[in-house]
């Protein structure tokens, strides 16, 4: 295989990456040419000779990830994408950002063969990547921990672009101080310092030393400087990317001075030439400037394609190596080539549930502790899940016993393993929420990571990105409600459960007891996209009825917990710790001659996804009398009790007092349920 050496033709590969920029946004009027522009000779020489990718196969498992996490200059993913010989064409870029295209406005995780994530919110993507980078390490310590360095098939590396805004962004500031502290060698960011954004010059709101600060957080630093004619230095860049390749000890990043919109002889280093169409005139210039012709759109030569789809020959051998090496290990190796092949699959391995404990009627457990023994019982038999919290292991319980902490190698710390399952977020809810964005992308681990349910506010723009990206993240969000008691309103969630509910394709799941919460853990295992699990402070009695441990029931997400003694008059739908409450209003409301029905709805997504009969079975459209309990606001509660029902709720936030005295003055109680079922009734 002949190793990649520049050439003329490669310049004339760039100046044509850098037409197709200009091209792509002038077809449809909308977009990023300007990035896209500057950062073709980067985005080039990464994808052509230090990035190791197959385009034949975008899914080979020993390829390294690639990811643009300034996602809204798309087009300089898409161009190395069809220039390497990957399943995008020319009529694709021609198609940018119009309708059912394979070129979207960012790239987007599934959509397009070569985007390994969904960027555009800034910062997320480098974050992500940092998730990335940590399952790498922990892939490889479950599969092929005794291999030196360097020589495992599960090596690899994280290459990101990103940009001034992204370094900006509060996340890449969590998410980088947790890369240097877990001295991920397997991460390498260039950073594009082309000083401009939307409003202008970043001088107007960014002043600080980059490199200084990643040097701080641990980081090798490098940078190259630019052309004698504002360019890319290529040469320096090469010798750069060279030198971090070295670095194996913690995480790199270079930083590469450049000129957005280079060489665009009038919109060249301005904010315009970020976020809009060069026009004709402009076009026409700086394609002269180029050697160019002006009076072509989207020119391909022949000679740039047999010249750029070289990387396909590199790559097809990189691959073969590869596979030499995979077939060896699997021969030494064959329980965990057993174990990878089951992974890769997303199965589960049979009876991995076996251990899920069973909670005695009666007893007082909150949610939260019956979540943390249910994590540990999975643990005993699912080596690929893994996950911690943000500092709040102690309180969420969701620490994995004998786990070991996730740590970097050389750590003191007690029980530090680099594989370990045991993760140390930190207090960077954010970054935890990208970084288990980025531990699920692989497909091979099932992470998890908690914090108090107030706090998902902190991580919401990640839970978005999982819920866009169908990523069975699952969520351990503790202290749901005003039970939380006495730390007051500032952690007591009133508007969580719906504003999180409003994000599409996220399952929020509140379970009623014990025996609740283990049935719906056994659920979110079996999910094929994010579910967070809102989980009590509070101690909750274990419902006496073996319906909550039959998973098959609880996974409809709504059903019949308590029926009615005669065809219902009344229907109380209720959720978590209001469960208990709805079953004490129940037993008064049924003494005074009310047939009464009580619903538990751990999850209201569930209940969506069932028939018309079903849910007509468990909500008749014949019993108007509807009440729900929940201590939150109501908000969307009114599509399930409809114009005729009630809701017991909480408009307003909370206070700081015991839990039972809270729902006591905020009429979170029985009584209230009572009350407004004998309204309805009458």
């Amino acid at each position: 295989m002949s190793e990649f050496s520049w050439s003329p033709v490669d310049d004339k590969a760039v100046v044509t990456a850098r037409c197709l920029a200009m091209d792509s946004v002038q077809k449809v009027g909308n977009g990023h040419p300007g990035t896209a522009m500057s950062l073709a000779p980067v985005a080039y020489l990464l994808f052509q000779k230090f990035l190791r990718h197959d385009p034949s196969d975008p899914q080979w498992i020993g390829r390294d990830r690639f990811v643009l996490s300034n996602g809204h200059s798309s087009l300089t993913l898409y161009i190395q994408l069809f220039l390497s010989g990957y399943s995008l064409s020319l009529d694709d870029l021609k198609a940018f950002r119009t309708w059912d295209s394979l070129t979207p406005g960012h790239p987007e995780f599934g959509h397009t063969a070569g985007v390994e994530v969904t960027t555009g919110p800034l910062g997320t993507g480098l974050a992500t990547a940092v998730g990335m980078a940590m399952d790498a390490r922990y892939v490889r310590g479950l599969l092929d921990n005794d291999a030196p360095a360097g020589t495992s098939p599960f090596d690899h590396r994280v290459w990101v672009i990103a940009g001034d805004g992204c370094l900006q962004e509060g996340i890449t500031a969590e998410a980088s101080s947790l890369a240097g502290h877990q001295q991920l060698g397997n991460l390498v960011v260039i950073y594009d310092d082309n000083h401009i954004s939307i409003e202008g010059d970043t001088a107007v709101s960014f002043s600080e030393d980059v490199l200084a600060r990643y040097s701080a957080y641990g980081w090798n630093v490098d940078h190259v400087d630019m052309a004698a004619d504002g360019s890319v230095d290529i040469a320096g860049l090469d010798a750069a990317l060279t030198r971090v390749s070295a670095v194996t000890d913690r995480p790199s990043i270079v930083r590469v001075r450049n000129i957005i919109g280079w060489p665009a002889p009038n919109l060249q280093n301005t904010g315009k030439v970020h976020g809009s169409a060069l026009g004709d005139a402009e076009i026409a210039a700086t394609k002269e400037l180029l050697g160019a012709d002006p009076t072509k759109t989207f020119d391909v030569s022949d000679e740039v394609i047999s010249r750029t789809h070289e990387v396909r020959e590199r790559g097809a051998q990189l691959h073969a190596d590869w596979q030499e090496t995979f077939d060896a290990w699997s021969n030494a190796h064959p329980d965990n080539a057993q174990l990878l092949a089951r992974l890769i699959k997303r199965e589960l391995p049979a009876n991995w549930n076996s251990d899920i404990p069973v909670f005695e009627a009666g007893a007082q457990v909150a949610t939260r502790k019956a979540s943390g023994d249910v994590i540990n019982a999975i643990a005993k038999n699912v080596p690929e899940f893994w996950g911690g919290s943000a500092d709040l292991g102690e309180s969420n319980l969701t620490t994995i016993e004998h786990g070991n902490s996730f740590l970097p190698a050389g750590s003191t710390m007690p029980n530090a393993s680099t594989h370990g399952r045991v993760v140390h977020f930190g207090i960077r809810e954010f970054a935890m929420g990208a970084a288990l964005n980025g531990m699920s992308l692989a497909g091979l681990t099932r992470p998890f990571g908690g914090t108090f349910m107030v706090f998902s506010d902190f991580m919401r723009g990640a839970v978005r990105l999982a819920a866009l990206m169908k990523l069975p993240v699952t969520y351990v969000w503790t202290h749901d409600s005003i039970g939380v008691g006495e730390d007051g309103p500032t952690h007591q969630p009133v508007e969580h459960l719906w504003a999180l509910r409003a994000i599409p394709g996220l399952d929020i799941v509140r379970p009623a007891d014990a025996n609740e919460t283990a049935s719906v853990w056994q659920i979110a295992m079996h999910r094929h996209n994010p579910v967070g699990l809102m989980l009590s402070r509070q101690n909750l009695p274990v419902i006496d009825t073996a319906v909550t441990r039959d998973v098959e029931t609880v996974a409809r997400g709504a059903y019949v917990l308590a029926e009615a003694s005669a065809p219902p008059q009344a229907i109380i739908i209720a959720t978590g710790s209001e469960v208990s409450i709805a079953l004490a209003a129940r037993d008064e409301l049924e003494a005074t001659g009310i047939a009464t029905r009580v619903v538990s709805a751990p999850c209201l997504e569930w209940f969506d996804e069932q028939s018309h009969d079903y849910r007509e079975s468990v909500l008749p459209s014949s019993v108007t009398a509807r009440v729900s309990i929940e201590a939150g606001i109501a908000q969307g509660w009114w599509k399930y009790v409809g114009s005729n029902g009630a809701c017991v709720s909480l408009e307003h936030f909370g206070a700081s007092a015991g839990a039972n005295k809270l729902y006591e003055e905020f009429g979170i109680t029985s009584a209230a349920v009572v009350s407004a079922v004998k309204g309805l009734v009458k």
